[in-house]
């Protein structure tokens, strides 16, 4: 919980100073209506208030109506000319709306009588508030006076946004009568009373088709779809349709299933090339069946091995951290970025940083998941994740197990197919974690939050292996707290069935219909946003299998010529690009630091262990971004998100610095490739006398780097990067956009694109 005590405000709009005076607020406001979706009602308002956008003065600060509907908070600016086209427009949201589920506290004030009070559902107001703060789950504070507004109006839609963030059932959530109306006004465009899932691209797992198509483009041939949970009956918590070995009976999992947590008999993830498995499992309730119990099922997963191998279990429990802690240092680190104020030294706020254990946290589970990688890939051995529900930490670490090995997750479809498969189909509890109904904050915990931080460290390490953006994968956590879509709202399969059919009885919505059509995924962005801004999502630097380009604001795809060798030393990203101090001539990475920081991360013994031989080897091989990609875990490695975390902090960002930051960045990374270029076409090579054969490998490596080099150096000039700063450097410029200070090398960290919001 945020701490009930005044904070400064943390959101800015970088707009040109709006003057106000006292004529300007008494002008009647005209025409501020808000735009309501099919089902919105608006709940109360008041006019005359004022949205506090700097704590210095208040020239930046806006006039206008605040509404409260029962989707969302609204604010309406009353100065037209404050309303600016961004780069990322939302569909469903205005710049000044937030969705009553991103929420966190809603915090009334008044300053004469030094009054303040978290309010919450049905609570009565003694006093008449001269200021709102609300504090939201996706790290923004807003705050807004009263002053000139009418006492009792701010006080009632003070209560009313307090009420209508608190539901008391999930039904009430706006998305279940906004997905109601829609589907009855789009029946007339629908093909004989149903949309088929023909542009749905992202498998849901929820039929058995599915399972099908990842047991064969896996290649686990011993592996089976079993239907014996159908209807739910064995596990609340488990999907309809799982994966388990061959040499297993349906009869024999049915009587299994009662010795396990919640009836989950274990579930089959992945399958590696070489055969080993990965495989969840929840905790055997009986102590006296826990050997018999591993016996058979260890058995069963042995089998379904080309070599018989043994199985590796993992208890994740005992080894990683629980879920209070994972919320205790999410706590921490908001209170940092977002609430304290910007006044203390910077050596003393990275300190307080790493003092809040997130980023220890987010180390732990790249450790755990790099060491099963070294099961799976080295040992070639199953693995076999156990933890007590199986809802929580394996989800987490499972997903970054598969994004470490197979390369197809990577991919925006794979990382969706991943999302869907490893969390919403798994049971993972988004209703509590997320505490979408505000009732139980001990069950809260950001999982998922965890999840996305430690996809986005990979990312900062391997930026051309994976074909989305960090810009994607911040509008995907902003996403959980939208509640027009079906992913992140419920806690297991079965409760999301029994939700839609009771929503499917209220609505006359015919038994029988695909339950897409009526409450889609998250995974259907066009709701959301535009294409032309969707191709944010992808990463013009990606190198694999139909990488994405953007041609005249569409996305296309086209086969790249995929390099599979690269130079050893340079991995990840470069500290030319991470610093900007460093000069050119230090841009490669110097492999024995590496392997020392390696030994000292993964073991405290002198003598070298398997998995630290693992790591050296593959670290001392030429990197496949389409191969196993396995992070770098010193504490210098693991970074801040600052896209995240600072997005919403005036002093972490630059006004209007967008257009000539991504410039610099392209023109940086061009420089550096006709740098190497023109050392390697100096490099004369060794004598005709002693030149070595052919190796079977491929060419030599001078000369793959060089074409590697080249390839990139197209890439980046064939991307709409730099056609859209060439348009943006003719435009006037725009008024809003968002950078991190270390976007112009006031970091030792990698430069981030710009986010305009």
């Amino acid at each position: 919980m945020f701490p009930v005590k005044p904070m400064k405000p943390t959101f800015k709009s970088y707009l040109p100073p709006v003057q106000t005076d006292k004529k300007a607020v008494e002008q009647p406001i005209k025409k501020l209506e808000p735009k309501l979706l099919p089902g919105e009602i608006v709940v109360n308002e008041v006019n005359f208030v004022k949205k506090c956008i700097s704590t210095e003065n208040s020239q930046d600060d806006l006039w206008g109506k605040l509404i409260c509907t029962n989707f969302k908070v609204s604010f309406i600016p009353q100065d037209a000319s404050s309303k600016q086209k961004t780069q990322l427009s939302h569909l469903l949201l205005g710049e000044h709306d937030i969705p009553l589920t991103c929420l966190e506290q809603v915090l009334t004030v008044n300053d004469t009588k030094g009054k303040k009070k978290v309010l919450g559902s049905n609570q009565k107001l003694k006093f008449n508030p001269t200021e709102l703060l609300l504090y939201c789950k996706d790290l923004r504070v807003i705050r807004f006076c009263f002053v000139e507004a009418g006492p009792e109006s701010a006080k009632k839609v003070c209560l009313a946004i307090a009420h209508y963030s608190h539901p008391a059932d999930l039904q009430l959530l706006f998305g279940f009568e906004y997905q109601g109306r829609r589907y009855h006004e789009s029946k007339g465009e629908q093909v004989n009373g149903s949309t088929t899932r023909g542009g749905l691209h992202t498998p849901l797992f929820d039929r058995p088709s599915d399972w099908d198509r990842e047991i064969k483009r896996t290649g686990a041939s011993e592996w089976r779809v079993c239907s014996i949970n159908e209807n739910y009956v064995i596990s609340p918590s488990l999907p309809e349709y799982i994966v388990v070995p061959v040499s297993l009976a349906d009869q024999d999992l049915k009587q299994y299933s009662a010795f396990f947590t919640d009836n989950r008999i274990p579930l089959w993830c992945w399958n590696h090339p070489n055969g080993s498995a990965l495989v969840r499992m929840a905790s055997i309730t009986d102590p006296l069946q826990q050997r018999k119990m591993d016996g058979r099922i260890f058995t069963g997963i042995k089998k379904s091995h080309p070599q018989q191998s043994e199985v590796f279990q993992i208890d994740l429990d005992k080894c990683l951290p629980n879920i209070q802690e994972i919320q205790s240092a999410f706590v921490k680190i908001r209170q940092i970025c977002v609430l304290d104020p910007f006044e203390e030294s910077e050596e003393r706020w990275l300190s307080t940083i790493e003092n809040s254990r997130w980023l220890e946290y987010v180390r732990a589970f790249l450790r755990n998941s790099a060491e099963i990688v070294f099961h799976m890939d080295g040992r070639n051995v199953s693995v076999v994740l156990q933890e007590e529900e199986d809802r929580d930490l394996s989800c987490v670490v499972s997903s970054l197990v598969q994004l470490m090995l197979d390369p197809h997750y990577r991919s925006l479809i794979g990382f969706q197919s991943l999302v869907q498969k490893e969390w919403v189909m798994a049971g993972h509890r988004f209703l509590d974690r997320c505490n979408h109904l505000k009732k139980n904050d001990n069950k809260e915990s950001p999982l998922f939050m965890l999840f996305l931080d430690c996809v986005w460290q990979m990312m900062n390490q391997y930026p051309a292996a994976f074909e989305f953006t960090e810009t994607y994968l911040t509008v995907l956590s902003d996403s959980m707290w939208i509640p027009l879509f079906s992913t992140f709202l419920f806690s297991s399969p079965k409760q999301r069935t029994q939700y839609l059919t009771d929503f499917a009885k209220s609505k006359a919505i015919p038994q029988g219909e695909d339950q897409s059509v009526y409450f889609p995924p998250v995974w259907e962005w066009s709701q959301q946003f535009s294409h032309k801004d969707q191709t944010l999502f992808n990463n013009p630097m990606y190198v694999g299998k139909g990488a994405a380009c953007v041609q005249n604001g569409e996305v296309k795809s086209f086969t790249r010529t995929k390099q599979k060798t690269y130079s050893s030393n340079a991995r990840g990203a470069l500290p030319s690009v991470r610093n900007g101090l460093k000069g050119i001539e230090d841009t490669l990475t110097r492999r024995g630091s590496i392997m020392s920081e390696l030994r000292s991360e993964f073991s405290p013994v002198k003598e070298e262990s398997p998995t630290e031989r693992y790591l050296r080897d593959w670290f001392s091989q030429p990197a496949d971004q389409q191969g196993v990609l396995i992070p770098l875990l010193l504490p210098s490695h693991v970074a801040l998100w600052k896209l995240f975390f600072l997005r919403w902090v005036p002093e972490a960002c630059i006004s209007k610095g967008g257009s000539i930051t991504s410039y610099h960045k392209l023109s940086q990374l061009v420089d550096e490739i006709e740098f190497l270029k023109s050392q390697l076409r100096q490099y004369t090579g060794p004598s005709p006398g002693s030149t070595p054969l052919p190796s079977p490998r491929g060419p030599p490596s001078g000369q793959v780097l060089l074409q590697t080099l080249e390839a990139k150096q197209r890439v980046a000039q064939k991307s709409s990067f730099r056609e859209q700063i060439n348009e943006k450097q003719q435009a006037p410029p725009e008024p809003k956009d968002f950078v991190h200070k270390d976007e112009l090398g006031d970091s030792d960290e990698e430069l981030g694109l710009t986010f305009r919001l």
